[in-house]
């Protein structure tokens, strides 16, 4: 089977082709699993065949048929990318995907693919420290402006604002990520996809890029809701091991083309060995993010209850009273496993609380089969400015909290050993 979907009438499900999907094991001496191909470069069979990929590679001629580009570098193509990036695409429902050496290079790439001198970039707010520092801080240099809006609250009651500071000004991409980083906040996807298509011109279209970290692929898919481009940092519940740092941009042929031509000249490709231990990953990503979000509905209860909790915000508590609960209704299929609330106090009872964990490590990062707990105003997010976490939500009390594959009765106790140290 390579790329095959169906059998029969049945139109197979993406769990199941994960195992499979465009492999064929008689290229590989029979093997069940697509080999490392840790190689830099490929041979030709010819020189008309080196000229031919060559070619299409750089667009100067058009592919005939259905012809695919044949591999010659591995900075360009390596059968285990692509192998990975067929499979990624059957979850978010995309034509193409491209995978990076990092989530950063994956923003930072397609970002660049598309941004100009003198254009505004349109983000929401918060959103990850490092693509905050990219946006905010490194694009200015470059004569791009940052034009923030707040998630967690309606689209509608921020956009004529949004419009007005634009100001007529081109719009060269809007990047949100929802739920936000680290407070949950959720932005409404095909709200924000209406007022992008409003920023298009005659001779440009505006891409809108969706971070989907924290709920993609199972529990959420942009691109059913308007997005153009899915980004991930597939080290989180994508790798799912903590053993591997990728990412990933996933959207149409069309909008995907710039993103891959510039991943090709920047280098942010992922490795042979990256993409094979994604692969592998791939194959238990449903289970694991089943699992994970179980046990946080658990955890997520306990601190709800706890007294020297307050403002625990995971999406599967969210109240129908809540603004954005019809958004979350409409947007996503589950709460997913990230966690924050905020400890009665301030840095220092987070920091007892924290440093007095036995089971959940302190660390960054998320997704992965052991818990962790981190805290974002000193940790992921010190970059941003104070007076901006306060705007943002991200106060000295907050803990960001992902949920892993531990007993979650396991996980409570050492919550509730850890709160009584405050």
């Amino acid at each position: 089977m390579t790329k095959r979907r169906r059998i029969g009438d049945r139109e197979l499900l993406p769990e199941t082709l994960m195992m499979s999907y465009g492999y064929d094991p008689v290229l590989s001496e029979g093997a069940v699993k697509s080999p490392i191909f840790q190689t830099s470069t490929f041979a030709f069979r010819t020189a008309e065949e080196g000229k031919a990929h060559f070619a299409l590679a750089y667009g100067l001629r058009e592919p005939v048929g259905d012809e695919q580009l044949g591999l010659i570098y591995s900075r360009l193509n390596n059968p285990d990318l692509e192998i990975l990036e067929d499979r990624l695409t059957l979850f978010d429902g995309a034509e193409r995907a491209a995978v990076f050496a990092s989530g950063m290079a994956a923003i930072t790439t397609s970002l660049l693919a598309y941004l100009r001198p003198g254009d505004v970039v349109v983000h929401s707010g918060p959103i990850y420290g490092g693509s905050d520092h990219f946006v905010r801080k490194i694009l200015p240099k470059m004569g791009i402006e940052p034009v923030g809006f707040p998630a967690g609250v309606p689209f509608g009651s921020v956009e004529a604002g949004l419009r007005r500071e634009i100001a007529g000004r081109p719009v060269g991409a809007v990047l949100i990520e929802t739920p936000a980083n680290p407070t949950n906040g959720l932005v409404d996807i095909a709200a924000v996809a209406r007022f992008t298509r409003g920023c298009d011109t005659a001779d440009r279209r505006v891409p809108l890029m969706v971070d989907n970290t924290f709920l993609g692929p199972i529990y959420q898919q942009p691109i059913a809701h308007g997005a153009d481009i899915v980004l991930y940092s597939a080290t989180k519940y994508i790798g799912g091991h903590s053993d591997v740092i990728a990412g990933a941009a996933l959207g149409s042929r069309e909008m995907m083309a710039p993103i891959s031509a510039m991943r090709t000249f920047l280098g942010t490709m992922a490795s042979p060995w990256s993409g094979w231990l994604l692969m592998r990953s791939l194959e238990t990503l449903k289970l694991r993010m089943e699992a994970a979000t179980h046990h946080a509905g658990t955890v997520a209860r306990f601190l709800t209850g706890h007294p020297r909790v307050r403002q625990v915000q995971w999406l599967g508590l969210l109240p129908a009273t809540d603004p954005m609960a019809e958004v979350y209704a409409r947007q996503c299929t589950g709460p997913g496993a990230m966690i924050s609330f905020e400890v009665h106090g301030g840095e220092a009872e987070a920091f007892r609380f924290l440093n007095a964990l036995t089971l959940i490590k302190i660390a960054v990062s998320l997704g992965g089969t052991e818990s962790l707990a981190q805290h974002p105003q000193t940790m992921t997010h010190a970059d941003v400015d104070p007076s901006h976490q306060a705007q943002l939500g991200i106060t000295p009390a907050l803990v960001r909290l992902s949920v892993g594959l531990e007993h979650p009765d396991d996980l409570a106790a050492d919550l509730a050993h850890a709160l009584d140290a405050i």
